[in-house]
Order: C-alpha cells, then structure tokens, then sequence
C-alpha cells in the first residue's frame, strides 16, 4: 500500500477537521484546534497502519484537543469590564447555525458535529466519545431534532 504524504492528508481532510472544531468549539477556538489536531496527527502519522480510517483517526485527534480546548477555558479567568445586572451569553457565534448548534447539550453538539459535518458512523463516534453506537444515535438524532426546533426561530429573531 502506498502511504500519502502528510501535506495531502491536510489537503484532503483539512476542511473537514475545521468544521468539525467549529461546530464542536465554536470559531474563536476551532483554528487552534485544528492546528493542535494536525501537529499531533504529523508525529502519530509515520506509525499509522496503513488500512487505518485516516478521517476517522483525524477526528479522533479533535476530539481530544476539542477536550483539552475546553478544559483549559474552564481554568482560564474570563476578563470583564462593568459587571452586567443580569447574566448575558458568555461566548457570541457569528452565523444562525452556529448559534443554534451552541446552544445545543454537548453530546447531541459533538454527535451531531461527528456524523454530519465528518460524515462519521455512529460505530466510530461511539468509539471516539467513549459511549455506545446506540446513544451516538440517540445523541445525533436529537440534536437535530432540537436544531430544526430552534434554528428556524433564531432566523426569525434574526430577520425582525
């Protein structure tokens, strides 16, 4: 089998790999999860098999570094000007759909980033979460569910 080199995996699978850190972590973070993914995958990549899913490893790789992403704002103090009398929202997404799927529970965000943005099986975001094909399933088909509730009305709250 012939092994590709490293610079068409990027090309090849890039695109992908950046819309699953935006739709996963929203796009204030998702560049350098996507950088962070492909540094990884560039020292692991030599070792690869070469019958591995190669998108499937790649999101495997975003997701951890979406983990880590995360893990490192919930340490980070978040700097404010005026204190607001009331509770506002804590990170702004530009675009209806993003702003739509931030809203959604983490597992349908990640289910529904994993199968419809990467085109992953359930089998494989199963594997990657640490859960089983059937909630995979579950997480997906009711996060879009929950989108097709709340997206529209935020393209009415938008267009009024």
């Amino acid at each position: 089998m012939i092994v590709k080199p490293f610079e068409q995996i990027v090309a090849e699978h890039g695109p992908m790999v950046l819309r699953v850190c935006r739709a996963v972590l929203g796009p204030a973070d998702a560049e350098d999860a996507w950088s962070e993914t492909f540094l990884s995958a560039l020292k692991a990549y030599p070792e690869l098999p070469a019958e591995a899913n190669v998108q499937a490893w790649l999101v495997t790789i975003a997701h951890r570094k979406a983990i880590d992403v995360t893990r490192a704002q919930a340490r980070r103090p978040v700097p404010i000007g005026d204190v607001p009398d009331r509770p506002g929202r804590a990170e702004a997404w530009d675009g209806d759909l993003w702003d739509a799927l931030a809203r959604l529970p983490d597992k349908q965000r990640t289910a529904v980033a994993y199968h419809y943005v990467a085109g992953l099986p359930y089998r494989e975001i199963a594997e990657i979460t640490g859960g089983s094909t059937d909630a995979a399933r579950r997480a997906a088909a009711d996060g879009i569910k929950a989108l097709r509730a709340i997206y529209p009305a935020s393209l009415e709250g938008a267009h009024s």
